[in-house]
């Protein structure tokens, strides 16, 4: 079976087409919808990559990849909401123990939706969440910056580090408790629809039987850094829709480019991982960044005057790819970046 015949990405493009794109510049403004997520529970997307075993689809990577483009290119509010879910799948798949007997059948299966809250850990040795042992658990002190899909996401998987450098993963439940706290939906330049928060942590308690992953902070780290060099499926799937509506003339050079650069991304992305690989990887993440800015801005000039109303595909499609600039970004990413930006200043 190839990727485009898969059942699940034939349920994307129905979803694309009939739910999320109809209504993808009503939801930037209003916020994603419960229904949004309801369907995308029920179509199994969120097991996509989860064990067969537990109730998921145990597909390819390009299945997972190609779903999340067209879940992207065509809401990526509720891309960015139901693709947090998939990194608690994969943690669990990778453990052992109670956690995952008592989770992973349901996320696998869509009965529960997972967030995740550990990006602040890429500011090590900074420490924005500090665990501790405490009795037979763990207590979580200090503020998670980002959080995504508050009040959509039924569980977190939540990450501290110690302050020996060990780095703590547990679930817990998605809504306020003794020791956790929810700000106010965060008002955002782009996503504001994500339902995106910080969380205040006070001496929130999860016992040993919610610890899904414990390891040294460099271990974990170092497999961190070679997810964070590879290039979101989503800012393929932005450049898509932003080139769909142009003319043939000005999207064609732009389409090619876009195929060159996703095709050997993807590639590298499949084979094991050597130092040159990984510069290269960078590299083309950083390509398909500036290419996505340009398909996006492309569509901001064709739409002229127009493209400034908050109702226009083009202006949203531009602040999505805003957001796709920064997301998962680390140190290493954000400085090649911006050195690729100086050396092409006019």
């Amino acid at each position: 079976m190839t990727t485009k015949d898969h059942p699940l990405v034939a349920r994307a493009h129905r979803l694309a087409h009939d739910l999320l794109a109809p209504q993808a510049e009503r939801v930037d403004q209003e916020g994603v919808p419960v229904g949004h997520i309801d369907a995308i529970r029920r179509s199994g997307l969120l097991g996509v990559s989860a064990p067969e075993a537990y109730g998921g689809w145990a597909a390819p990577a390009a299945v997972a990849r190609r779903t999340g483009e067209i879940l992207a290119g065509a809401c990526c509010s509720t891309w960015f909401v139901q693709t947090q879910h998939h990194t608690p799948v994969a943690t669990l798949t990778g453990c052992e123990g109670l956690v995952r007997e008592r989770l992973l059948g349901p996320l696998a299966r869509g009965e529960l939706l997972s967030g995740v809250a550990y990006a602040h850990l890429r500011s090590y040795p900074r420490t924005p969440v500090r665990v501790t042992r405490d009795r037979e658990g763990w207590r979580f002190d200090g503020k998670v910056p980002w959080y995504t899909g508050w009040g959509l996401n039924d569980v977190m998987l939540l990450a501290g580090a110690s302050e020996g450098g060990e780095v703590v993963f547990a679930f817990t439940e998605a809504r306020e408790q003794p020791g956790l706290r929810a700000s106010e939906p965060m008002r955002l330049a782009a996503l504001t629809a994500s339902r995106t928060v910080s969380l205040d942590l006070a001496g929130l308690w999860l016992p040993d039987e919610a610890v899904a992953l414990r390891k040294p902070y460099e271990e974990w780290a170092a497999a961190d850094r070679t997810k964070t060099v590879d290039t979101s499926p989503a800012v393929f799937g932005i450049t898509e829709a932003a080139l769909a509506p142009l003319a043939e003339e000005t999207a064609r050079p732009l389409r090619s480019s876009l195929e060159e650069i996703r095709g050997r991304a993807y590639e590298l992305a499949d084979l094991p991982l050597t130092s040159e690989r990984m510069a290269e990887r960078l590299a083309l993440r950083i390509r398909a960044a500036e290419l996505m800015r340009t398909a996006t801005t492309a569509g901001v000039v064709a739409g002229g005057g127009r493209s400034l109303s908050l109702t226009t595909t083009a202006q949203r499609l531009a602040r999505e790819a805003l957001f796709l600039l920064v997301q998962g970004q680390t140190a290493q990413s954000r400085g090649a970046h911006l050195e690729v930006l100086a050396a092409r200043t006019p």
